[in-house]
């Protein structure tokens, strides 16, 4: 049988986001949560919201990053 993935969590995802607004490192986002380095930067990196029309809140939003993953994962 092959590896067995767990997805985020939603709140996984919102304390990223707090601890992103705090300058927390990745590193050690990674070590609390026990993922990996890159699952926190493909996260980020995945679901970063950017508005041209709205340049002030580009940002990422866990709640918001978790529906978009549960709306990919759902195609």
């Amino acid at each position: 049988m092959g590896a067995v993935y767990a997805q985020l969590s939603v709140k996984e995802r919102v304390q990223i986001e707090r601890w992103k607004l705090a300058k927390v490192p990745v590193r050690e986002m990674a070590r609390v949560l026990q993922r990996s380095k890159a699952t926190i930067y493909r996260e980020i990196k995945r679901n970063w919201f950017s508005d041209e029309c709205l340049p002030g809140y580009d940002g990422y939003y866990g709640a918001a990053a978790h529906r978009q993953a549960t709306d990919r994962r759902a195609r």
